[in-house]
């Protein structure tokens, strides 16, 4: 499930099983509050990258859930990751945000 969701848009007539359980496992994935705002966060950054400490902070909440939200956001294809040194420095995936609102609504970015 870590790459892009590719399916015909929903609006395109009824999708079957496989295509449905991609889109739902998705729209899972962030519909939690605090993954909506960790993504927020994210997508603003100025330097499009934000390490697990920086973004436990900014939320007001302990690593160890920052991290265990981000990993769903991960396993999703939402964001990535990358470690350096002693950090792990996340990203969010623009390209597979934008396949998901695609699929929700073909005419959402035109």
């Amino acid at each position: 499930m870590s790459t892009p969701v590719c399916c015909p848009p929903v609006a395109t007539g009824p999708i079957d099983d496989a295509a449905a359980l991609e889109v739902a496992l998705r729209l899972k994935a962030i519909a939690d509050p605090a993954r909506v705002k960790l993504m927020s966060l994210l997508l603003t950054d100025p330097a499009g990258e934000l390490t697990t400490g920086d973004l436990a902070r900014t939320v007001g909440l302990a690593e160890s859930t920052v991290s265990h939200h981000l990993g769903q956001l991960k396993k999703a294809g939402l964001i990535e990751s990358e470690r350096r040194g002693m950090n792990i420095y996340h990203r969010a995936r623009r390209d597979a945000l934008a396949a998901l609102c695609l699929v929700l609504d073909p005419n959402c970015c035109t």
